[in-house]
């Protein structure tokens, strides 16, 4: 038993050296390539628009453009939109003091859809402008802001609120007392992190259009998750899934991404709370259950999200597309578990 681990794991890490390094190169010229283009379009943004200054950070493929002045907003996270928060103004005279009042609703809300309606039209006149403006297009038909850039990559770039030193409602029943991981010093350095209010689609919103959803902000926690995935060997751990998924089940109806992966391996963290269930020579058992994990999530259809358990990261994806997606991972599990020689190939 301990050879056939010991096995595994050498062909794991050498999948790693070879295929998952590979990848992260890849990646990483992209993103230096893109965030050229990308900065000289924001650059010219806020010439015309001087709130949107142009932190750029960049998150799972997406630019993230950080705004400015928060101050006089509520945060409003009451859980009747999963997923999702408000912003609305502490105190409706406060109105004129905000560095944003025109895109304040009647009721006092902060809209994400006009700032991101009105940051559309600002990058569609700044693509016009900047000096790569041969290279670089808006994408058309779609209320998010979609560059195509040498007609290669296809960038999206979401405006955001920074939300530090508070810690959403609907997240508040993290961690879950009786579960030993991630340690009350780490939660303590997670809270503080905070998290990232996204003027994006929502999952759970899809398909309704009332103007209070079109308003709310969608909760992202990316830098939570990875101050909690810090570690022994859970990072190399996520490099092998998403390389195994961009690899082998990127399927028609796109039922799993990169963050399906990064969230099961944060509950795998939870099943495996001690730091030595985390060495390296672990490494192929940790996989093995992520990946019949995700097995059992695409047979019952549903993948809750770590920190908001309430919102189904599956949500809205086609049946068959999950159907698949099972078969597909369990041929693979198969593949890894009883022949690991057979990563060469993959």
């Amino acid at each position: 038993m301990i050879a056939a681990q010991a096995k595994l794991v050498y062909q794991l890490n050498k999948y790693y050296t070879e295929r998952c390094q590979a990848r992260k190169a890849a990646i990483a010229k992209t993103i230096r390539e893109v965030c050229k283009v990308v900065s000289d379009v924001l650059k010219e943004v806020e010439v015309q628009e001087p709130r949107f200054i142009s932190s750029l950070s960049e998150i799972a493929a997406r630019v993230v453009l950080y705004l400015n002045q928060m101050g006089v907003f509520n945060f409003v996270d009451d859980g009747s939109l999963p997923g999702c928060a408000v912003l609305k103004l502490s105190d409706g005279r406060k109105r004129s003091m905000s560095l944003w009042v025109e895109f304040i609703t009647a009721s006092g809300y902060l809209s994400a859809r006009k700032i991101r309606s009105r940051f559309q039209t600002l990058v569609a006149q700044a693509v016009d402008k900047c000096s790569y403006r041969d290279v670089v297009k808006m994408i058309a038909d779609t209320s998010e802001v979609k560059l195509r850039i040498r007609e290669r990559y296809v960038v999206q770039i979401t405006p955001a609120f920074k939300c530090t030193g508070i810690w959403p409602r609907s997240a508040a029943q993290w961690p879950m007392p009786h579960i030993p991981w991630p340690g009350p010093n780490r939660v303590a350095e997670v809270k503080a992190e905070g998290f990232n209010l996204l003027s994006k689609e929502c999952y759970s919103l899809t398909g309704k259009q009332s103007s209070a959803e079109s308003d709310a902000w969608v909760l992202q926690f990316g830098e939570a998750e990875n101050r909690l995935l810090m570690g022994g060997c859970r990072n190399k751990c996520l490099s092998v899934l998403k390389t195994l998924r961009d690899r082998h089940l990127e399927l028609p109806g796109q039922p799993l991404n990169n963050y399906h992966m990064k969230t099961l391996l944060l509950y795998e963290c939870e099943k495996h709370p001690r730091e030595t269930d985390w060495d390296e020579a672990c490494l192929g058992d940790r996989l093995n259950g992520i990946l019949l994990q995700l097995i059992s999530c695409l047979q019952c259809r549903r993948c809750p999200h770590y920190f908001l358990p309430n919102l189904d990261l599956f949500q809205g994806k086609p049946h068959s597309a999950l159907e698949s997606a099972a078969k597909q991972t369990w041929r693979l599990a198969r593949e890894i578990l009883t022949n690991p020689k057979s990563l060469d190939k993959l």
